[in-house]
């Protein structure tokens, strides 16, 4: 349950202000079908973060457990400093396939988060749990709890968001994830 919890929190936390939530606020914009985006987005965060739970899975057979203490620990705090840097939507992200409202949004998605924080924050919260299935579904949800308000109130709630706040409890929670872990202390509270 805490892989599933802790995922939630953080990946809901961390994409707030992140460039697929900007893109989820383009896209409603766009075509102001906010259905499909949804589902769109859903399942382009399912396809992709259960590639990078994969991932972190695999990895925890390549290292030995010192090894992956440090790296994770690393990464976490890796994170908590990324996750304070501002994400800018590239015009190469806003770029939307002719394949209607689903298929853009399930194209654009997917693209726009390779590589981004959040995918990388599976892949660790996947190797440091060691649970896929709570973690993909941990993270999904926190992508949903995030976007799904940016699709369906869009601007309206865009304004009044303490982007800056978030962020910092975002980085917080990644930063004690890092503590926690390079000391051994996560252990006891199962991460």
């Amino acid at each position: 349950m805490n892989a599933f919890l802790i995922s939630t929190a953080i990946v809901a936390l961390a994409e707030i202000g992140d460039k697929t939530q900007l893109l989820a606020f383009l896209l409603a914009a766009k075509f102001r079908r906010p259905w499909p985006i949804v589902l769109g987005i859903f399942a382009a965060t399912v396809a992709n973060h259960a590639f990078a739970a994969a991932l972190g899975s695999w990895l925890t057979t390549l290292l030995g457990p010192q090894a992956l203490r440090w790296v994770l620990g690393l990464s976490f705090i890796a994170m908590a400093l990324w996750t304070l840097i501002p994400d800018k939507l590239d015009e190469g992200d806003a770029r939307l396939p002719r394949l209607g409202v689903f298929g853009a949004t399930l194209v654009a998605f997917f693209l726009a988060e390779m590589g981004d924080k959040t995918q990388v924050a599976t892949v660790a919260l996947a190797a440091q749990y060691q649970a896929l299935a709570a973690v993909v579904a941990g993270t999904t949800l926190g992508m949903m709890v995030a976007n799904v308000p940016a699709v369906l109130l869009g601007e309206r709630i865009a304004q009044r968001m303490p982007v800056r706040l978030v962020h910092g409890i975002a980085a917080a929670l990644f930063a004690a994830l890092g503590v926690a872990t390079l000391f051994g202390a996560g252990a006891a509270l199962g991460f």
